[in-house]
């Protein structure tokens, strides 16, 4: 079960753009607070996909079928006039819903003890994963555990402070703005005819091995946002100049 939760950005600006780090997510550059940590989870991937593309690929396509139906939501408030700062709320039913008390189980300790792989992770309001379902643990005693399967912010209002700063309404400036968003990068050279659009990339994108995935889905953000028809993505490789000595 995969649940997206909004982040917020590291200088606690605004949500953190989860959408484009999962477009462009690649295994191999993550860490865990341990060196050691690391590198036991990236054996593990390499020994069960074969490689990180296909691990990461996955990763990339699980995020995108699954997550929440709250970021459209939240950018439909946000295409609006100009304003200094709104708080938009989510009630539950537009959210993770309200709060089923069908959905909070009572099962034996030792079931629960047989489900989990190291019992001393057990704790009162840990996550547990109980025959694949994850949940929460919320009381164990006297041979019976009770665990809640609702999400963990169902029942919760949800209030998005957010500021539109700049309306973007120039073609190729959305188009850049898109571009910066999931790649990092502005200097492509953009060109339309019609409603195609040709994009000459920089020559250093061609190494980059998440290029090939991440274009895909870049692709279908720009037909979504910008309204583009056909999408034509250019190499372009000059001669490299030998220096004499």
């Amino acid at each position: 079960r995969v649940i997206v939760l909004p982040l917020q950005s590291d200088d606690g600006s605004g949500d953190y753009d989860y959408e484009a780090a999962f477009r462009g997510f690649a295994v191999q550059h993550a860490s865990c607070s341990m060196e050691v940590d690391t590198q036991r989870l990236l054996t593990c991937i390499e020994t069960g996909f074969g490689d990180y593309t296909t691990f990461n690929l996955l990763v990339r396509r699980v995020f995108s079928e699954r997550r929440s139906f709250i970021a459209p939501k939240r950018n439909e408030a946000c295409n609006s006039s100009h304003a200094a700062s709104r708080v938009h709320p989510f009630e539950p039913t537009e959210a993770y819903g309200d709060r089923d008390q069908n959905k909070i189980e009572t099962i034996s300790q030792n079931v629960l003890l047989r489900s989990v792989r190291d019992p001393n992770t057990l704790a009162i309001g840990a996550p547990v994963e109980i025959g694949g379902r994850q949940g929460i643990l919320q009381f164990m005693s006297a041979g019976r555990a009770r665990i809640d399967y609702n999400h963990p912010l169902a029942g919760v209002t949800l209030r998005y402070n957010y500021q539109i700063v700049k309306v973007v309404e120039d073609r190729d400036e959305k188009v850049q703005t898109l571009m910066k968003m999931n790649t990092g990068r502005d200097d492509f050279e953009i060109e339309f005819d019609g409603d195609d659009l040709t994009m000459t990339l920089p020559e250093e994108m061609a190494y980059d091995q998440n290029w090939a995935f991440t274009k895909v889905s870049l692709v279908t953000t720009l037909r979504e946002n910008v309204g583009v028809a056909k999408v034509i993505f250019r190499e372009v490789h000059e001669p490299r100049q030998i220096e004499e000595e």
